[in-house]
């Protein structure tokens, strides 16, 4: 069998900046990848309609157009005898945002760094380091299941100033588990996932923000096909994220889907290119847009 190919797949659709607020759509982050392998990841995502990038904006009727860059790093080792990986990503984003503010007009253009966020991921079960080609080769998937943290950090541009912002000027932490069931050419992937977030003790010219615990849910099911090809229908629900302004509580709940549709063409070994859509639906507060990417790959490394 030839190496796993093409597994890392760094996020995309939420690198504008602040975290998320519904999910990160990141199919086969449970895959088994051998340690030493190394990636490099170049995106480019458009984004288009109600990016509500902090529920805590009284802003109505938004619309927005986004276009966001990221590069990416990631690295696989193996930990306590089981695979898993540290990865980067740095995003850089220029969008226009319209809407009404106490029942003005609004006009805003931004560009800049959006907050950088690193990860260490760890598939804890069913997903032993594969430290030589032999390895890779007689591994077959069954159960894997991991677990991840990642740390959001707030040093993307931001202006107190303005009432929106590519950086959020507060830390975040993501934390969550993960289960895969491979099943022939199929695979089912479910993700479950807390954010926890900082205070922000300069919004909107000096006021104290907070917010409340987010909860996500994600589930994936995947088609592999020769080649190393691969196709991933995802959904995921994210919840609560109520936030608090000056110690009173704001109606700004979050409840929203996110729908998305992953292609991975891999274009040799050590290249490959993936193409994704997503459309978020919001039943309270959150995003509601949709989003189109174009993911391109390298790697290197890998067993002996």
């Amino acid at each position: 069998m030839k190496l796993r190919r093409f597994l890392v797949g760094l996020a995309l659709l939420a690198c504008v900046g602040r975290p998320a607020y519904a999910q990160e759509l990141e199919p086969r982050l449970l895959a088994n990848v051998p340690p030493g392998m190394q990636f490099a990841v170049l995106a480019y995502g458009y984004s288009q309609g109600n990016i509500l990038l902090d529920p805590a904006v009284p802003i109505e009727d938004l619309d927005a157009s986004l276009h966001t860059f990221a590069a990416g790093y990631a690295r696989t080792f193996s930990l306590f005898g089981r695979s898993a990986q540290f990865d980067i990503v740095v995003p850089f984003a220029a969008g226009n945002w319209e809407g009404l503010y106490l029942g003005s007009e609004e006009k805003l253009t931004l560009d800049g760094l959006g907050d950088p966020r690193v990860r260490l991921f760890w598939r804890f079960a069913g997903a032993p380091a594969l430290k030589t080609k032999a390895d890779a080769g007689a591994y077959r998937q069954d159960v894997i299941a991991g677990a991840t943290v990642q740390l959001i950090m707030p040093f993307g541009e931001y202006d107190p100033s303005e009432l929106i912002n590519l950086g959020s000027n507060r830390w975040t932490v993501r934390s969550g588990v993960g289960v895969s069931k491979a099943l022939g050419n199929w695979t089912v992937e479910g993700y479950g996932a807390l954010w926890i977030f900082g205070e922000n003790n300069d919004f909107v010219d000096g006021l104290l923000l907070e917010q409340k615990p987010l909860v996500t849910a994600k589930t994936h099911l995947i088609r592999s096909f020769s080649g190393g090809r691969w196709m991933s229908l995802d959904v995921g629900y994210g919840f609560g994220g109520r936030t608090i302004v000056e110690g009173a509580e704001r109606d700004t709940r979050i409840s929203a889907f996110r729908f998305g549709l992953s292609y991975i063409w891999p274009l040799n070994p050590h290249h490959s290119l993936k193409l994704l859509g997503a459309s978020g639906v919001r039943l309270e507060k959150g995003p509601d847009f949709n989003v189109v990417g174009l993911v391109y790959q390298f790697r290197w490394g890998g067993p002996r």
